[in-house]
């Protein structure tokens, strides 16, 4: 140590000093992995929101490098560092607070789906600026005080104090990845995750404060920190006449289960994350055709395609709470047995659907959790008579690995001769780049033209494929003696302009494991409805 250069309070040790190190990585990683299920119920997990979030913590690392460096240069830099903790503490903790009204700013409730593409990159990046950047700066000025004052109390070169700060850091952050994933979102939640690691890391900082000889503001920190523990944080609020029947954080999502109406016409709908008008799973009191335009109806279209046998084997790729098993359970002709296999990678939604919506399965039927579709998939025998896949994330994005011509090939596999593949394709239109893209995909896959039929009030479409036939759709043997709500929701449909005719893409326009730019055809179908339902609405303005 050089005659300039002060010293380190003589109770701060280096083990002390890398533990706090470790605190500091960990929790910038509770941060940046928590982020993303902070903000989902308002901006959804979508990649958008999650390069915002990374993008944001970047950013505020780099300032926090900066800020520590030059904070290092002081004559307490243990003080220093152990104030940037307490503070960052403190701020972690009052993240779930600030939450509800800084996205609630950003994505008023009242906002539909195809008028937020803008919200959802704008509104999550200013958002994550607000809530996130302050406490990974400080956390991120941690290191280089870390390495300062290393370098003081050992007499190390700076690479050699960089490099122990480096390494205990880095632990921390595999510990904060990993703990953050598999431990404490699913057993805690956000806002547990949040106070947790707001109080390590305060426990953190009061040590390295004690032993700075710093302790009159000890007292001062903790009060806000305890304070927060005790007020009460809501997520996105329901809508006046509905009530909040469970909710779940699970590892993958924000999930609630909403009902409305009364005795006459009640309803319920399971939703995860954004607080969008839309919802993953419905259920009514009885089993069959939902009406309303609901997508689910359309699953059973097949049934009036063809001569449904005794057997009818289902499989639900995309199960949810089990909407579209009840769906069919209704129509399915009295002499026809079904036996299902549903499979959903979440096993929060498959609680909540057991507990309020009538999701139960009798062998042989059988629910797969905690499975990946595609990885279900190259297990299960088969064959089905029709697989329904109705898989997103995130309420609008379609897994890539779930919409190429590899894994349609795989399904089609599985069917029986003659069997169906039926895709949900959250879109706006049957002209929709999007929706275009995956039939003509599909229809490459099983070398035959696929159907696109729009759903009727609804921004979805469904696409058709049939392994070795052809789908009789718009000709006399449309309908083979199928229940009589199916024959009138088949009739209901083909008007002009709501159906199409989609040819095997070429090699070029494929989605492929390799190649399937699906985030760019989601944000240009978004796009594609915001104009749509720009033109509509000065078409209706302009109305006398």
């Amino acid at each position: 140590m050089t005659v300039d250069e002060p010293a380190v309070p003589g109770g701060v040790s280096a083990p002390l000093v890398l533990v706090c190190c470790a605190l500091a990585g960990a929790g910038t990683m509770v941060v940046e992995l928590a982020a993303v299920r902070l903000v989902a119920p308002w901006f959804g997990a979508s990649h958008v929101v999650w390069s915002n979030v990374i993008g944001v913590v970047l950013l505020a690392l780099t300032m926090g490098y900066v800020l520590g460096g030059r904070l290092a240069c002081g004559s307490r830099p243990a003080r220093s560092m152990g104030v940037a903790i307490a503070v960052a503490a403190v701020w972690v903790a009052l993240l779930p607070l600030g939450a509800q009204s800084i996205c609630r700013l950003f994505m008023p409730a009242a906002t539909a789906l195809d008028q937020a593409l803008v919200l959802f990159t704008w509104g999550s990046l200013a958002a994550s600026l607000l809530l996130f950047l302050p406490a990974a700066v400080l956390l991120g000025a941690v290191s280089p005080l870390a390495t300062e004052v290393l370098a003081r109390l050992e007499h190390l070169h700076a690479g050699q104090a960089g490099g122990r700060v480096l390494a205990a850091a880095t632990l921390g952050s595999l510990l904060g990845v990993f703990g953050t994933s598999h431990l404490l979102l699913p057993m805690l939640g956000v806002r547990g995750t949040f106070l947790l690691a707001a109080v390590f890391l305060m426990v953190g900082a009061t040590l390295l404060l004690w032993c700075a000889r710093d302790s009159r503001s000890l007292l001062l920190l903790w009060l806000p920190l305890l304070g927060f523990g005790q007020l009460d944080v809501h997520g996105p609020a329901i809508s006046p006449g509905e009530r909040l029947l469970g909710a779940a954080e699970s590892a993958y999502q924000s999930i609630r289960v909403i009902e409305s109406g009364g005795a006459d016409n009640q309803s319920r709908r399971l939703v995860v994350n954004e607080a969008l008008d839309s919802f993953q799973s419905v259920w009514a009191p009885s089993p069959g055709l939902l009406g309303g335009g609901h997508y689910y109806d359309l699953f059973t279209l097949p049934l009036a395609w063809q001569e449904v046998p005794p057997t009818w084997n289902l499989l639900v790729l995309g199960l949810g709470a089990g909407t579209a098993v009840r769906v069919m359970v209704g129509v399915l002709p009295e002499d026809t047995d079904l036996i299902w296999t549903g499979v959903e990678i979440d096993p929060a939604v498959v609680r909540l659907g057991q507990e309020h919506m009538d999701l139960a399965a009798e062998p042989p039927s059988q629910v797969l959790t905690g499975w990946d579709s595609r990885a279900a998939l190259a297990v299960l025998p088969g064959p089905f008579e029709q697989i329904i896949l109705d898989s997103y994330a995130n309420n609008m994005e379609i897994p890539f690995h779930l919409a190429t011509v590899e894994f349609f090939s795989e399904a089609l596999a599985k069917l029986a001769p003659g069997g169906w593949l039926t895709l949900n394709a959250a879109g706006f239109g049957v002209q929709d780049s999007l929706i275009v893209s995956l039939a003509g995909t599909l229809a490459a896959a099983a070398d035959r033209r696929a159907l696109i039929l729009e759903v009727p009030f609804s921004r979805n479409a469904m696409v058709f494929v049939r392994r070795d036939g052809e789908i009789p759709f718009g000709t006399e043997a449309a309908i083979f003696e199928a229940p009589a709500p199916i024959q009138t929701l088949l009739q209901s449909l083909g008007a002009p302009g709501t159906f199409r005719w989609v040819e095997p893409a070429n090699a070029d326009d494929l989605l492929t494991d390799d190649r399937a730019p699906l985030e760019q055809l989601q944000r240009a179908s978004i796009a594609r409805g915001r104009r749509a339902w720009g033109k509509q609405g000065l078409a209706e303005e302009s109305q006398p």
